[in-house]
């Protein structure tokens, strides 16, 4: 055999990297899941105890679940527009996305007093509690992103640009549509296992 015959060639092995706050982010949405996942077995093992109330989810839900579908795409049609760098479109698509966001929380608020009016309080049934706790939970982090969205609708103002802003703004169309899913995994989780 001749060293001729046998090369042996070593490439430089690129290193996986990701962004920091990407990262941060998805350390964020892992314990997101598995706080909600949490909630969710334990409204599996609670209702198989028994002494379960059952009752009829508020008509609402169905209206924020297509709220928040509906906001999904806002915040796509602005990502799609930040890349091609049409400002003034991104500006109008992130301030749709921030109105159909809190009409979804007004949507949630009106839907607990539909709860209430029902006689389906926090402090009644186990049954009833954990369909305030798990509306409540998600919108609470619906307000961050709400919060998060504004953030990147100031830096479009202030002349965010792809070559700028791509993380920030990926981060929000992923943090967005993420809570979009969460509530449709929710909203069909309670309407399934009632």
């Amino acid at each position: 055999m001749t060293t001729d015959n046998m090369r042996i060639v070593e490439e430089a092995k690129k290193p996986l990297s990701m962004n920091p706050k990407k990262f941060g982010m998805w350390l964020f949405l892992a314990t997101v899941i598995m706080i909600f996942a949490s909630l969710t077995s334990a409204y599996i093992v609670r209702r198989a105890d028994g002494n379960w109330k059952l009752f009829e989810l508020p008509s609402l839900f169905y209206w924020t679940s297509g709220i928040i579908i509906l906001s999904s795409v806002s915040m796509q049609l602005a990502y799609y527009d930040f890349k091609k760098l049409n400002t003034g479109r991104v500006k109008f698509w992130i301030s749709a996305t921030v109105v159909l966001g809190l009409v979804f929380l007004l949507g949630q608020f009106y839907a607990w007093k539909q709860l209430v009016q029902s006689d389906i309080y926090f402090v009644g049934n186990p049954s009833e509690s954990f369909v305030y706790v798990l509306s409540g939970l998600h919108g609470l982090h619906l307000v961050s992103a709400l919060i998060f969205l504004l953030i990147v609708w100031r830096a479009v103002n202030k002349g965010l640009t792809p070559l700028k802003g791509q993380t920030q703004i990926e981060m929000c169309v992923t943090y967005w549509h993420f809570l979009g899913g969460l509530w449709l995994y929710l909203f069909a989780f309670l309407s399934l296992y009632r």
